[in-house]
Order: structure tokens, then sequence, then C-alpha cells
């Protein structure tokens, strides 16, 4: 028997057309991973099969098969390329439009694709929103597995509370063959300053690969309803 299809989450779809829009002729995309960036992927897609002419980067197998399926063409992030632009999706969005990533998984790849984009723009919903990272519990760190224990004692130095992500009974394995720490601060971080520091503090620790937050990132946020508007959300000038 055929498989029911996926209720349509309106907001979702909104945001998703919203950020296709954005797309012109000849842009290089960086595609990310979850929920949101699968739906962008799709009102891109719409868009090439209409004639539009893309190239791509994806940040995760799932969001790469979801291009094929439109015979998006993939390029190599080398020496000379620029994206002009990734859409995203994030766990949190601050005030100021800091984030927090990586409940997918993905988020070092994700980390590297944004990196090499002029542009990023994020798609969330308004649970998404929140006075301060950190707020909806746990913001992930994803490390070497041989340091898993230094590591583990120095977050808990930090204050904060890591437990491994697993995958069912399994400790969860990334696509780079590494393992998350899915760190909860014992409050929400207090602003920009205070994410920068406990980023700084993260990243200084041997075997940390990299963490969930992406700091200034972020050039605009855009926030889908379920009555189908958008909101569009700027990031300001200073942290």
């Amino acid at each position: 028997m055929p498989v029911p299809a996926a209720p349509v989450d309106p907001a979702v779809e909104a945001v998703a057309r919203e950020a296709a829009a954005l797309i012109e002729d000849h842009d290089r995309v960086g595609l990310g991973s979850g929920r949101a960036a699968l739906a962008f992927v799709g009102a891109l897609g719409a868009r090439v099969r209409d004639g539009l002419r893309v190239s791509v980067v994806a940040t995760s197998e799932a969001t790469a098969q979801r291009a094929r399926e439109f015979d998006m063409p993939f390029i190599e992030l080398g020496e000379d390329v620029m994206l002009d632009i990734t859409v995203d999706g994030a766990d949190e969005v601050a005030p100021n439009l800091d984030l927090v990533k990586g409940w997918g998984a993905a988020l070092v790849r994700e980390r590297i694709v944004a990196a090499a984009s002029r542009r990023q723009v994020i798609l969330v919903g308004p649970d998404k929103l929140v006075r301060g990272l950190g707020q909806r519990g746990r913001i992930p760190v994803e490390i070497i597995p041989l340091a898993r224990g230094p590591v583990t004692r120095e977050l808990k130095a930090l204050s904060l509370v890591p437990t491994v992500r697993k995958d069912g009974a399994r400790d969860l394995v990334t696509e780079n063959g590494n393992l998350i720490l899915d760190c909860a601060p014992a409050e929400p971080l207090a602003d920009g300053r205070a994410a920068r520091a406990l980023e700084a503090n993260i990243l200084g620790l041997a075997g940390v690969v990299d963490t969930g937050l992406f700091l200034g990132t972020a050039e605009r946020v855009l926030v889908g309803y379920p009555d189908g508007r958008v909101d569009v959300r700027q990031r300001p000038s200073s942290p």
C-alpha cells in the first residue's frame, strides 16, 4: 500500500518559498539540513524545473539526495569557490540573530558551507525564537571520540551539563565519524558577549571539532507562521 504523504506545514512552506525567491540565475547555493532546509530544496527545485540555473553544495546526504531529485548540479568547495547564498534552518534564534544549530548532527558541515558563503539566510518557526541561546536546553558540541572523557570534564567545569547524543541505544556518530555532546547551560546565555565567551572557551578544549553556536553568521532570519505569513528579521550591526 502507498505510504501517506507527510502533512504540509504552512509555516515551513511559506519560508521555503520566500527563500527560494531570493535565488538568482547562476547562483551558487549552499543547502542546509533539516526539515526547513529540505522544504527550501523543494521550492528551489520547482524554480529549477522552470528554468532557473543554479549549482549547489549540500551539508548532509539527506539534503543532497533531495537536490538530486531535481537534477541540481553539485560543485566542490574549491579554494576559488565562494557561494552566493546558503539557506538553512536553526534550532534557536536570539534577538540579535545569533543561532544554535546542530540538533540534526550536521553542524560541522553547516559551518563550513556557511563560512564559504557571502550570505546566510535562516528559516524557522516562532518556536525557535528565544530570549537567550540555550533556552531550549542544549548546545551541541562535536568532539573527536578519543576526547570524550577529558572534554566532558572540562565542559562541566564551564557549568554545562553534557550528554552524549544517542542513536537508539548506541552513541550517535556524525557523518564525520565524531560524537556530539549536547550541553545544557544552567540558564540561557545572557547576551552576545556571553555566547562568544562560551564559544571561545569550548573551542579552546583539545578534541573539540566545533560547536553549535553560530554567532553573527545570519544575514537574515525568515520566521514562518501557520497562516502563511513570513516575518523577515535583519541582523543588527553589532552583537
